[in-house]
């Protein structure tokens, strides 16, 4: 049976970033994939992490950096970047973003496994 998925649950981080999820872990229980609406503010940046899952980032406006063992992508609004399993990526927004993150199977902070 379909499953209406009424309002997000926010998921609380550092740093001035908003995560709303919409299915996953926190809000759904899903295991299996993960959606969720951000909003980071200019300067924002993470920890590199070598997560488990493969991610999609859909930048609905401003930009993401990837950075990657490569360089680093500039994924603008419009656009969108593939991050597979296994490979070391860091995500900052010099100048802030608004994006959907779609996580196979779904994020955990079990997981990420983030740099310290």
């Amino acid at each position: 049976m379909p499953q209406l998925v009424t309002a997000p649950v926010r998921v609380p981080v550092p740093g001035g970033k908003l995560i709303d999820e919409y299915v996953g872990g926190a809000s759904t229980g899903t295991s299996a994939v993960s959606v969720a609406h951000m909003r980071s503010p200019a300067g924002w940046e993470e920890p590199a992490q070598v997560p488990e899952f493969d991610e999609v980032t859909l930048v609905l406006q401003g930009a993401v950096h990837v950075e990657h063992d490569g360089g680093t992508l500039v994924v603008a609004a419009g656009q969108a970047v593939l991050t597979r399993g296994g490979e070391r990526v860091r995500y900052t927004t010099p100048d802030g973003a608004e994006y959907v993150a779609v996580c196979l199977p779904a994020f955990s902070p079990d997981t990420v496994h983030r740099e310290e």
